[in-house]
């Protein structure tokens, strides 16, 4: 079976992450502080592919099999590091991500941001 996002779970994800750094006794280095700063450089190796292009541009690469697959392996990057980033803190990605959505339910209420970007 293939895995992709409708039969992995984020646990699956986060036990995969903490496997292949438990091989490679990397959790030495798997500290918050340089799990911050991963975090950071991958995202802007990922933000690095958007670099001078337009929106229009860059919206278009969906249809560009090579685009999202190097964008893909950024996002990955990000995503790994943030997963291991929550293995490390002890923090349950689907509850942090639930609670911040609750969250921002109440600060950004529908009626005063729909189609908006910013408060007039």
């Amino acid at each position: 079976m293939e895995k992709n996002d409708g039969n992995v779970t984020v646990r699956e994800l986060k036990n995969n992450v903490k496997k292949f750094i438990r091989e490679r006794e990397w959790e030495k280095f798997h500290n918050p502080k340089d799990l911050a700063e991963a975090i950071c450089i991958e995202a802007a190796e990922l933000l690095e592919q958007f670099q001078w292009v337009t929106p229009h541009e860059a919206s278009s690469w969906k249809n560009t099999p090579s685009k999202t697959k190097h964008i893909g392996e950024e996002l990955a990057d990000v995503v790994i590091y943030c997963l291991s980033m929550a293995n490390t803190m002890k923090i349950d990605v689907t509850e942090a991500i639930v609670n911040k959505l609750e969250k921002n339910e109440v600060k950004y209420p529908v009626d005063k941001f729909f189609g908006k970007a910013h408060v007039s």
